[in-house]
């Protein structure tokens, strides 16, 4: 699943975010991408145990794919 968050304001793509985790499957991602990169929503995500790499894009946004830790 990708999801666009870019022109949105804070805290809305942080909210959407969280919001699509909750309908996440096992073994599936969530991909999100941001125009700015998503600091807060890191905390969160290492609170709720998902792992996710972050991608500085050539536009400047960040691309940032989300899935659960294994086990």
């Amino acid at each position: 699943m990708i999801l666009d968050n870019r022109g949105l304001e804070p805290p809305q793509p942080m909210m959407r975010t969280l919001a699509a985790l909750e309908d996440l499957g096992k073994g599936q991602t969530l991909v999100i991408i941001n125009d700015r990169r998503p600091m807060f929503l890191f905390e969160q995500l290492d609170e709720l145990g998902y792992i996710y790499l972050t991608e500085q894009q050539d536009d400047g946004s960040y691309k940032v794919t989300i899935s659960r830790k294994a086990g």
